[in-house]
């Protein structure tokens, strides 16, 4: 994947000519250079940076000092002079507990995997929305260049026939006047290829005078087949798995903090160095065990507990509730989709044909002196209106299939 993502990336900079991109490699460009997703890796590179050192004791202590020494001004016997005293202090943690730490900080790393996937889930749709929108204004385009050039034919054939009274003034300066409007129409088009092309450069984190193009043989649809229970949205929902992966951390800190009851141990050691003269040198060897489960000392962990375990069964509803909202919403948008590839169809099919025809046989007679100018332009006009039509209703389609697909994640 990095060699094709190299490959892209060298090309883009090498050639001249607008980069053809297909809506894969976008999407590669999107996961391997956006900003927001390297984020989530570094973030996941510290929650194993801090599992790494999860295991990790406190650190030795040292002290030095005197013991049993009298204050000054005072004449004390040789024996009574006191001590030089040097302290060694060392906890020791309880293993489960350590283990426990360890697990706990290891299933960090996992929730911002998830985190990651449900970022790149949004930057994906965002991706593929503005790919579209670009796909559908790059069609819409052709139209209206077909349809400036139809509008130029006949405003030429209109003023070859003026002079001969085969024409009126107003017709021509009607067909002037919708001429104008295509033209202004293919300016405003113009304009949402370059900020579909904006978009996706700033997606990609590309330079902004990178040279791009889009695949405008591209062909979508909707596929049917896509699960949609709430069994297979638990399996592909990264939001779902990253709630799954946080209850999972809540469950090892939960776990954690019941090994709080578990006894951590303590060792020390004083040696004192007599000041006196024929004083032995003393030491004194301790270890010492705490006693967490005293009542007082109890309390904290164990409502600890408590309260975890209820977010854990809180987030748990919670994600049922997301997804019977997600597969109430997908229903819908099923439905919807079907609708719209059904006028799609009767668009391709029915519509823009029987207009056409009705408009190359009004060109026909035009050519041939039965028909005049208006009756052509609002026969041509007819024709375009509906075929640009269509390009809306593809780019609903195309919009509406962005946010199904973004539910199901695909």
């Amino acid at each position: 994947m990095r060699l094709k993502i190299t490959t892209i990336l060298v090309c883009l900079a090498a050639s001249a000519n607008a980069q053809v991109l297909t809506l894969d490699s976008v999407l590669r460009l999107v996961a391997a250079r956006n900003p927001m997703l390297q984020e989530y890796d570094m973030r996941s590179k510290a929650q194993q940076a801090y599992t790494a050192g999860a295991k990790g004791w406190m650190a030795p202590m040292v002290g030095a000092g005197t013991f049993m020494t009298p204050y000054p001004g005072q004449n004390p016997e040789e024996a009574s002079k006191g001590s030089l005293m040097i302290t060694v202090e060392q906890n020791i943690p309880n293993p489960a507990k350590l283990a426990a730490n360890e697990r706990y900080f290891a299933s960090r790393s996992a929730v911002e995997d998830q985190g990651k996937a449900k970022q790149f889930n949004l930057l994906r749709a965002e991706a593929k929305s503005a790919y579209y929108q670009w796909l559908v204004a790059e069609r819409k385009r052709v139209v209206l260049k077909e349809g400036d050039q139809i509008l130029d034919l006949m405003l030429k054939l209109a003023r070859l026939r003026y002079p001969y009274n085969q024409g009126s003034l107003g017709s021509i300066y009607k067909t002037e006047g919708r001429q104008h409007e295509v033209r202004n129409m293919l300016l405003m088009t113009e304009g949402e290829i370059e900020e579909a092309s904006a978009r996706l450069k700033a997606l990609m984190n590309l330079p902004a005078n990178a040279a791009l193009a889009i695949d405008t043989t591209l062909r979508i649809g909707f596929n049917h087949s896509l699960a949609e229970d709430t069994a297979s949205l638990r399996m592909t929902r990264s939001d779902i798995r990253q709630i799954d992966k946080t209850i999972e951390v809540m469950r090892l800190n939960r776990e954690l903090q019941q090994y709080q009851a578990k006894p951590e141990f303590r060792l020390r050691f004083d040696h004192m160095q007599p000041l006196g003269q024929g004083m032995p040198t003393q030491f004194t060897a301790m270890a010492m065990v705490s006693i967490p489960i005293a009542p007082w000392s109890s309390k904290m962990y164990k409502s600890e507990v408590r309260g975890m375990e209820y977010d854990i069964e809180a987030m748990r509803r919670g994600q049922e509730s997301i997804l019977l909202e997600a597969r109430g919403m997908l229903a819908g948008m099923t439905a919807q989709l079907r609708r719209m590839e059904q006028q799609l169809e009767n668009y391709r099919t029915r519509i823009i044909p029987a207009l056409r025809k009705n408009h190359e046989s009004l060109m026909v007679a035009y050519e041939e002196n039965r028909e005049s100018l208006s009756s052509v332009v609002d026969g041509w006009e007819a024709m375009n209106m509906a075929r640009l039509e269509y390009t809306d209703k593809l780019n609903e389609f195309y919009q509406m299939l962005v946010r199904y697909e973004k539910e199901v994640e695909q």
